[in-house]
């Protein structure tokens, strides 16, 4: 009786058929994150004894999505694998086209992105790998290095994914179109004359080496650290915290100032002090704000200078010049804030004030006849 019921056809299909399809989707969807754990674990005991220093749940992370994509289409295939077309629709075969050609060439695209999408995650974590390795060494030069092939690679994936598509999906003759692209090659190189400028760029930067990851570089009115070395641009997260791309092209073409090889510190700045300060006020202070800097453990002694410096419209200029011995910024402004202090109270024991912009008036009376 059950098997009579199941061998009962709606839509060209029995409904065993049927129900095998709805049974295969839903042991899919049931064991879709066991499948795809399992298979992360296997790929993750394959490359164990390369993948020091990274965890099983970096590579899990990674691989969670795309390996749930692809066992989803392949639970997709063995579902929709045991239906067929009604026989009445007259539905034309894979080989001339239609809606089979076209479902089944979309489904290989994606089978085909799937896979890809994995291999570019996979990429990821070796690049995770390498990064681990490059942190344990004193040079910056690899954890430059590994970013950019690891780009490189990324790309080389994606083309040689296209031409898969095309030559296995599409029946397109892959050997001729490479060498079209020869003849194109011309107008391609003009149209993306601005990225092949800033690719070359970026051979620059790792040739020459004017920064490097992590360097404190000021360029274009933007100052800030390196994050990041791609083929197009360079990231950088400045001061205020924000992130600003920069095309390679303008960073070799323009002047770049590496503030990381700086070995300290400037500070200069004038201090403006009243017309009612007398000159032997001013010697005392400008002597006691120089011994003081000079003494200062975090000042350069030799590089420090204070002196009467200039008369100005309403206020007599002392210049204060000195290093600070530091390149961490947090250090600086405490030095600076300390000595500031100092020069507040040295002017206020000296029975001096500092100036403010005046403007003195003098009426002149005007005399009777």
């Amino acid at each position: 009786m059950v098997y009579e019921i199941l061998q009962r056809t709606f839509l060209g299909n029995t409904l065993e058929s049927y129900c095998w399809f709805v049974g295969i989707i839903i042991i899919g969807l049931v064991f879709l994150r066991l499948l795809s754990k399992t298979l992360t674990y296997v790929i993750f005991k394959f490359l164990q004894k390369y993948s020091t220093g990274v965890s099983y749940d970096k590579l899990l992370g990674l691989l969670r999505k795309p390996l749930n994509a692809f066992i989803l289409l392949v639970t997709l295939y063995l579902a929709f694998d045991r239906l067929s077309f009604p026989p009445e629709w007259h539905i034309a075969s894979i080989e001339r086209f239609g809606l089979k050609m076209i479902l089944y060439r979309t489904y290989q695209i994606a089978v085909v992105s799937s896979i890809t999408w994995i291999f570019l995650r996979l990429v990821d974590f070796l690049g995770l790998i390498m990064m681990y390795r490059a942190s344990l060494t004193e040079s910056k030069a690899d954890d430059q290095l590994v970013p950019f092939f690891k780009e490189a690679l990324k790309v080389v994936l994606v083309i040689f994914s296209v031409f898969f598509m095309m030559g296995t999906i599409f029946k397109l003759n892959v050997a001729s179109l490479i060498a079209g692209l020869g003849i194109g090659g011309l107008a391609i190189a003009l149209a993306a004359k601005e990225s092949l400028e800033n690719l070359l760029g970026s051979f620059t930067i790792f040739l020459d080496k004017p920064f490097v990851i992590g360097d404190l570089i000021k360029s274009n009115g933007v100052e800030g650290n390196v994050e990041k070395i791609g083929f197009r641009s360079t990231r950088i997260r400045t001061v205020e915290k924000s992130f600003v791309t920069i095309p390679n092209k303008k960073l070799v073409d323009t002047e770049l100032d590496n503030l990381s090889l700086r070995v300290q510190r400037r500070a200069k700045f004038n201090v403006g002090l009243t017309y009612e300060t007398k000159p032997e006020q001013f010697k005392k202070i400008v002597s006691e704000i120089q011994a003081f800097i000079k003494d200062h453990p975090h000042t350069l002694s030799d590089e420090t200078r204070v002196r009467m410096y200039e008369f100005d419209t309403s206020s007599i200029n002392i210049m204060i010049l000195y290093f600070v011995d530091t390149l961490e910024y947090d250090v600086y402004l405490d030095v600076r804030q300390e000595i500031n202090y100092k020069i507040m109270d040295i002017v206020a024991e000296n029975g001096s004030a500092f100036a403010y912009p005046t403007t003195t008036v003098f009426m002149k009376e005007k005399k009777e006849n």
